[in-house]
């Protein structure tokens, strides 16, 4: 296994992955278009490019993408100063951000086309918490050699890895189910905790009971700090996957009437202003 493993994007979620891989022993060649992200990555220890190509040209064996978005991954990856433009040989890029099903797809074959890369996705759940512990839970797919290959890196930054095929977009759908489970159990506890505040329960004996009995779930287990989402952080980008969510279901003719629903009510369960 490699030990110089690339990394672009060390953001919220992006630093602590890249800092649990430093802990476990692999020299992480880091990027990221903030010099402020850049700067606090360099006091952690990380070894910091000057340029995308330049993490691709350091890298052993394995990048990291844990940019924002899909039109943050195209130029990261295939742009003029991109990874691809380096030429690395035998290169397996690992997508970690959460993207469209068919989106990864696409990027997965043009990442092929282009030469001797291959592509991998590995979505997350755990949020900032989890990436700081090295808990997350791992979606991983793509080819089964090149996943095995990348699980030592996944063993560094998480406690769990799922492997769901070798379409790099599978990932991205287990991603879009969990978070529309989450969503709609989010709104489930906040409804029952109102009914129950209108009769003067407890909350945090209804908590306890959901633990112990039926109602039980992580949302449960954690409201303490789930109840304090915001709009402009987590809410935001649960609401972006049960909208996601809701779109794949109308084009492919999958009724989510629970999700569709749960992505209408979600800031207001919150008492959050959506425009905030």
């Amino acid at each position: 296994m490699s030990k110089r493993i690339g990394f672009v994007g060390l953001g919220t979620m992006g630093l602590p992955m890249a800092v649990n891989l430093n802990r476990a022993g692999f020299e992480v060649i880091g990027y990221d278009a903030f010099e402020g992200s850049r700067d606090k990555a360099r006091a952690a220890g990380i070894t910091i490019a000057s340029t995308v190509a330049e993490v691709a040209e350091k890298a052993d064996e394995a990048i990291v993408s844990m940019v924002r978005d899909h039109a943050q991954n195209v130029d990261v990856i295939l742009g003029e100063d991109g990874l691809l433009s380096a030429d690395p040989q035998g290169m397996t890029i690992i997508v970690m951000s959460t993207l469209d099903p068919d989106s990864m797809n696409e990027l997965g074959q043009r990442v092929e086309d282009a030469g001797d890369v291959r592509l991998i996705a590995a979505a997350v759940s755990g949020g900032a918490t989890g990436a700081e512990a090295g808990t997350l839970s791992i979606m991983a797919s793509g080819p089964r050699d090149r996943v095995d290959a990348a699980r030592p890196y996944f063993d560094a930054v998480g406690s769990q890895t799922f492997y769901y095929g070798d379409k790099p977009g599978n990932s991205q759908a287990a991603k879009l189910v969990n978070n529309l489970v989450l969503g709609i159990t989010m709104n489930a506890v906040a409804e029952g905790l109102k009914l129950g505040a209108h009769y003067n329960l407890p909350g945090s004996e209804l908590l306890s009971l959901f633990e112990v009995s039926t109602g039980d779930s992580w949302v449960a287990r954690n409201w303490d700090s789930v109840s304090q989402w915001t709009a402009d952080t987590a809410l935001a980008v649960l609401l972006k996957d049960l909208k996601a969510a809701h779109l794949k279901g109308l084009e492919h003719g999958i009724p989510l009437p629970f999700n569709a629903l749960s992505s209408t009510l979600l800031f207001s369960s919150w008492e959050q202003d959506p425009g905030a």
